[in-house]
């Protein structure tokens, strides 16, 4: 039962979220397609419950930059200025509420990540996966990206496992102030951790 008040909390949420931000979203659209060519989107494959594939959308914050061997630049190179304005507030993460529409994420949730990263779970880490992706989580309200691999994935098999209603509460209730006040925003996470798949290599010196 609680599931399925969820799912409810998931559709009038994410509805109302939408009625809430369309100028923002529409003004966000607009200064994005001024300064940048192609979509707004940035659209990309994650793994979601039960490991179920999904496009997620955000607002695009980088721009397509290439060397002379058509091999993109590193992030904080493709970083525009707009860019890094939509992540220090999340304002990026707006278009997550279609997802969140459609059933493939939820408002609360383990975050949905790299599609690169699946191999590198273990099997106690992969039950992150048991419940919808969210756009704020356990994890974002207890660190966010100053969190090291092992705390952060520590955090979603603990949202998992303590499930309920009234956490999901708050969790949405601690995300509203950190998002004003920016914490735990690092624009360009890869400049302070490597890559979940990059760092347990290094561990077993691959």
């Amino acid at each position: 039962m609680q599931e399925i008040i969820k799912r409810i909390i998931d559709i009038f949420g994410s509805l109302l979220g939408f009625a809430i931000l369309i100028p923002l979203f529409l003004i966000i659209s607009i200064i994005i397609k001024l300064n940048s060519k192609g979509s707004i989107f940035f659209i990309q494959r994650r793994p979601g419950k039960d490991e179920k594939i999904f496009s997620l959308y955000k607002f695009k914050t980088m721009i397509d930059l290439k060397d002379e061997r058509g091999k993109l630049f590193p992030d904080e190179k493709r970083l525009t200025k707009i860019g890094m304005f939509l992540r220090r507030l999340s304002l990026d993460e707006i278009p997550e509420l279609w997802n969140v529409l459609k059933g493939e994420m939820s408002l609360v949730g383990p975050r949905p990540l790299l599609m690169k990263y699946l191999p590198y779970f273990t099997e106690k880490e992969r039950i992150r996966h048991q419940m919808r992706p969210g756009i704020t989580g356990l994890a974002q309200i207890n660190g966010r990206n100053y969190l090291k691999w092992n705390d952060r994935l520590a955090f979603d098999i603990k949202y998992v496992k303590e499930w309920s209603l009234f956490l999901d509460l708050k969790i949405l209730i601690k995300t509203i102030p950190k998002i004003f006040k920016r914490e735990g925003v690092v624009e360009v996470p890869n400049t302070i951790m490597l890559d979940l798949d990059k760092e347990r290599e290094k561990k077993i010196g691959v």
